[in-house]
């Protein structure tokens, strides 16, 4: 997908292909179910979650993968282990297909993210 010109992440949904749409969907659910008093934006053309104006979690549907932005290092650090072996950039997991996003390892990222306050990368 393109950069999506999307106003909010309803309309963002919609644009993204049907194949990935429900994974999408669970991603945004999970996240809003763990991330309580986080904001739900959209930010540079994708889902973001922000804590007091700072983003700190995304999600996106590229081309070639779904991918999600894990934006906080101490967290990547924590799960470092957890990580090894997936398909990960410096702050962002990507999963080629729908079926391969590991939702538990997710859950727990986002769950540790709202625990505390950390460093943005």
């Amino acid at each position: 997908m393109v950069q999506s010109q999307a106003e909010d992440v309803d309309g963002y949904l919609a644009e993204v292909s049907e194949e990935r749409r429900a994974a999408l969907a669970r991603l945004r659910e999970l996240c809003r179910a763990e991330l309580p008093g986080f904001a739900e934006v959209m930010a540079y053309g994708m889902p973001v979650y922000e804590r007091d104006g700072v983003g700190e979690i995304a999600f996106a549907s590229q081309k070639q993968y779904i991918s999600f932005y894990l934006l906080r290092s101490d967290v990547r650090e924590a799960f470092a282990e957890r990580l090894t072996g997936h398909d990960m950039g410096k702050g962002c997991l990507r999963f080629r297909k729908p079926e391969q996003i590991d939702f538990v390892l997710l859950r727990d990222l986002l769950r540790a993210t709202a625990t505390g306050s950390g460093r943005i990368c």
